[in-house]
């Protein structure tokens, strides 16, 4: 008899997306506020920042799926990321005070790229708290489909364990003849 290799996403099934993480496709209305004060900050820049935050806003488009982040924006430059829950490494939620007065946060995702700042930004997010908790367990799920459902050592000897003592206890139960 031959082995038989079993793919590591066979027989196994990934949770699905909470739907208001799907019904997020684009940016609060609040953050256009933000930007509009962040451009009037500028001064003497405000003709040249407001439009790029402008335009940024309106094409901001985010997708949740099984897969990843996919994050879009621009016009004439247009930027298309997406990002694998796999890849991600760390999470940082950063605000300033005109942020969190407009109950704003800066979601950074980082990866491990070697870049000193963040992959990918998410930005106008309604929750983002929830969002966070969200992205940090389909990072761990994503952890534990590729090293074979044991993510953590301790467990799988600990479920090893409880596997030998059942059939040991089995074994004493067992009737004498």
């Amino acid at each position: 008899a031959g082995s038989v290799m079993n793919p590591p996403q066979i027989g196994r099934s990934v949770a699905p997306i909470p739907p208001e993480i799907v019904a997020i496709e684009r940016p609060r209305e609040s953050l256009m506020t933000y930007y509009v004060l962040k451009a009037i900050a500028a001064n003497v820049a405000f003709p040249f920042v407001f439009p790029y935050l402008y335009f940024r806003y309106h094409t901001m488009r985010y997708r949740f799926d099984t897969d990843g982040i996919h994050m879009k924006w621009g016009i004439i430059f247009r930027r298309e990321v997406l990002l694998n829950y796999s890849r991600i490494q760390d999470i940082h939620l950063r605000s300033n005070l005109i942020e969190r007065w407009l109950g704003l946060a800066r979601i950074e995702i980082q990866t491990a790229s070697g870049s000193a700042s963040a992959n990918m930004t998410l930005e106008g997010m309604e929750d983002p708290e929830g969002m966070r908790d969200f992205l940090y367990s389909r990072m761990r799920g994503a952890r534990e489909e590729k090293a074979g459902g044991a993510a953590d050592p301790v467990a799988a000897v600990l479920l090893e364990i409880a596997g030998e003592l059942r059939e040991i206890r089995a074994l004493v139960e067992r009737p004498r003849a």
